[in-house]
């Protein structure tokens, strides 16, 4: 397992494949542990990287992965296969926001896929969402570009960064979650649902 992660890393580095960071996984993997979480669906898997690892906390973990590139969900499978993972990982190669479940809930989602739809994956997604469940987003830092988004010169760039300027304001002003921030790796946000009933 240790050599698979380790080869995933050089991978990533490689092949310019955005993995989440060590210290970021890490405090992920903390918060499966401590709150005894068993299922979990991830919005972007890369190569498998974070859904390997948060799957190999506990036994009973298992985690759902949503990956729309083509060349990134083979990679992912190949790792997912390597690990013998595959009764805990279930893979789905699609768009996220064209995937359709039903009579599923999950304890924990974890988002971390186009940053700009983060605003929309999160909608769409909290329905799936356990009562006392969890949402985690990554890269809310994006870089240290967070809150400069009015210094950057490149448009794509200027309004990726907006976008995740818009979903932090989301988060900040959404009743039905409490989210909090977290100044891990390259920014983490946990927003647990509210109980209080209207």
């Amino acid at each position: 397992m240790k050599q698979l992660i380790l080869e995933m890393e050089a991978y990533a580095s490689e092949h310019n494949v955005p993995i989440i960071e060590k210290e970021s996984i890490t405090f992920i993997m903390k918060l499966i542990k401590a709150n005894k979480i068993k299922n979990i669906l991830e919005i972007g898997s890369a190569i498998g990287y974070s859904s390997i690892l948060m799957a190999s906390v506990a036994p009973d973990v298992t985690v759902t992965t949503i990956e729309r590139d083509e060349t990134r969900y083979m990679e992912c499978l190949k790792n997912v296969k390597k690990c013998n993972f595959e009764q805990k990982i279930n893979v789905v190669f699609q768009d996220a926001l064209e995937v359709n479940l039903s009579n599923v809930s999950y304890d924990m989602i974890f988002i971390d896929a186009a940053k700009a739809q983060n605003t929309k994956f999160f909608e769409k997604f909290k329905y799936f969402l356990k009562p006392n469940g969890i949402i985690i987003t990554d890269n809310l830092k994006f870089h240290g570009y967070t809150g400069k988004s009015e210094d950057i010169e490149s448009k794509n760039l200027k309004s990726l960064v907006s976008k995740i300027e818009e979903y932090i304001e989301f988060l900040k002003g959404n009743k039905e979650f409490e989210t909090k921030f977290y100044d891990v790796g390259d920014g983490l946000s946990v927003s647990v649902r509210r109980n209080d009933k209207k």
